[in-house]
């Protein structure tokens, strides 16, 4: 009977969220009316405390202070200079400028955390240059929505802070585990652009730069190299949390603004405001998702959907499967945050009593979370590039160009099943 409960509360909470409703009231709502039907008035007195509790997490501080690291470079013009850079290095493969945007995304991500922020930087530099040398419309597009989805993958993460304060997991675990991952994954894409380029005669070819012309733009790499080193490494040395890393990190995004002539107030307004923004919305959703925690946890929904799952013997490489499928078509209609928030409570204990690695299931996570930023209809990377890009042609052209990258994203999936280590090799050395 728990299980009839959970699949109406959760079609209700979809139903809020398909006529317009906020995602955090509608998580909101359906905790609130589900713990009050089961408790009554003393729900709200448990309420109070877990928000108070959510909001003096330390753990969270870490969230805006990456989003502000993230506006920073994002705001600076670096992205720009950092194309420019790998373009000459990557540009005479086959492949080209493809390379590039692809490229250039896993080093965004490195240090924006954000997949939107990445698709919308790196298609708004490169997709001009595709577009003008006479790449392909929709393999432009697609690798740039496809590469867009390392932000959440690649460390530091948001959305891989979340998945750890929602299931106790250590942050500094899940940025580890990302890192390989994240360059698999990055390789992956690379590969398919080497292999369709070769395939494709038509595709235009770029002359080799000089090696010292080469040489002298690797100054442009080195902002990406600096953030990421000070992040991860002072995670992975024990010399700092995953708060006080994010703290270094914006202090060292600052300093390379000032460094590029670009720091001034009117830049540092705009970037604490969005800041503030970004940050609002995703601590509100999380507060809203502690709530849903508390009236699953109060109720025994998740111990009772847990026996009825594994009731039917489905082995742990086989609920994954189904998972994959779950995700897959959850994500043609929820956004990425929301689908996280909603689901992890339910998921995370079953495959917990099937034995899973939490660190190892945080990628996993993440990764059915990219897939969902580039499959229609309501892919949300498929209408940034579609709304950054200058030729006003159709959406379909995202659609069919990031299809390839969403059978890589599945294929990757399946070896992550197969070979967990990838993920968790890393996190195992700290």
């Amino acid at each position: 009977m728990n299980a009839f409960y959970v699949f109406v509360a959760f079609g209700a909470m979809l139903l809020l969220m398909v006529v317009g409703m906020p995602i955090a009231v509608s998580m909101a709502a359906v905790g609130v009316i589900g713990g009050v039907l089961a408790y009554g008035h003393p729900f709200f007195d448990a309420i109070a405390p877990v928000v108070w509790g959510v909001h003096n997490d330390n753990l969270l501080t870490s969230i805006p202070l990456f989003v502000l690291m993230g506006e920073l470079l994002l705001r600076s013009g670096i992205a720009d200079k950092m194309f420019g850079a790998l373009a000459a290095w990557l540009g005479s493969m086959p492949g080209g400028l493809l390379h590039t945007g692809v490229g250039c995304s896993a080093l965004f991500a490195a240090t924006s955390g954000s997949s939107v922020a990445t698709a919308a930087t790196i298609g708004t530099v490169a997709l001009p240059s595709l577009h003008s040398r006479g790449y392909s419309t929709r393999i432009s597009l697609g690798s740039i929505a496809a590469g867009g989805t390392l932000g959440i993958l690649i460390p530091p993460s948001v959305n891989l802070i979340i998945y750890g304060s929602l299931t106790n997991t250590s942050i500094g675990k899940l940025f580890m585990a990302g890192i390989v991952p994240g360059i698999l994954l990055t390789g992956s894409f690379m590969l398919f652009v080497f292999f369709y380029s070769i395939k494709n005669s038509t595709m235009p070819k770029e002359a080799k730069l000089p090696r010292a012309v080469r040489v002298r733009l690797l100054k442009d790499l080195l902002s990406p190299a600096i953030i990421f080193g000070i992040v991860m490494g002072s995670l992975y040395g024990g010399i700092a949390t995953t708060t006080e890393s994010a703290a270094l990190g914006v202090v060292a995004a600052i300093v390379l603004v000032w460094r590029a002539g670009q720091l001034d107030w009117g830049l540092l307004q705009h970037c604490f405001v969005q800041t503030a923004k970004t940050s609002g919305m995703i601590l509100l959703i999380i507060t809203s998702a502690f709530i849903l925690n508390l009236a699953i946890s109060l109720t025994g929904v998740a111990e009772s959907m847990t026996a009825w799952v594994t009731s039917f013997g489905f082995s742990a490489t086989q609920m994954l499967i189904v998972l994959v499928i779950f995700y897959f078509v959850l994500g043609m209609f929820m956004d990425v945050l929301s689908m996280m928030v909603a689901t992890i409570p339910i998921t995370f204990p079953i495959v917990s009593h099937l034995g899973a690695d939490p660190v190892w299931f945080g990628i996993f996570i993440v990764l059915m979370c990219e897939l969902g930023m580039i499959t229609p209809p309501v892919g949300m990377n498929l209408f940034v590039v579609q709304g950054i890009r200058k030729d006003g042609g159709p959406i379909a052209d995202v659609m069919l160009g990031a299809i390839p990258f969403v059978l890589i994203m599945l294929l990757f999936t399946a070896v992550l099943i197969a070979f967990p280590q990838i993920a968790t090799w890393l996190p195992n050395k700290m």
